[in-house]
């Protein structure tokens, strides 16, 4: 069945997350304060307090916060596996690698 989790994240400024998919989730971001610069295959959104933004499952992303605040977003996770293993990054800046 479809299983949900919420997560707060708040992003740096001048700070993005890795670009990176996920095979078995969908997410939901909803902008609590801030600015999000937000990609989606390639496809660019700036978004601002209380909008949101639908990733779908299987879909490359990037949150990034090119502004001087602090960006805090609200991520709703569905899907039949929510496990923190199911992320496959293709670029990041911490120099993770996907496994």
């Amino acid at each position: 069945g479809l299983t949900w989790h919420i997560k707060k994240l708040i992003v740096n400024p001048f700070s993005s997350l890795s670009l990176q998919m996920h095979n078995h989730r969908s997410e939901h971001w909803i902008i609590v304060s801030g600015k999000a610069y937000v990609e989606i295959d390639q496809k660019v959104s700036y978004l601002s307090q209380n909008q949101s933004i639908y990733i779908p499952v299987r879909s490359k992303h990037r949150l990034s916060n090119k502004e001087k605040n602090p960006l805090v977003i609200i991520e709703i996770q569905s899907g039949s596996y929510l496990g923190e293993d199911d992320i496959i990054r293709f670029e990041d800046n911490y120099g993770r690698k996907s496994s």
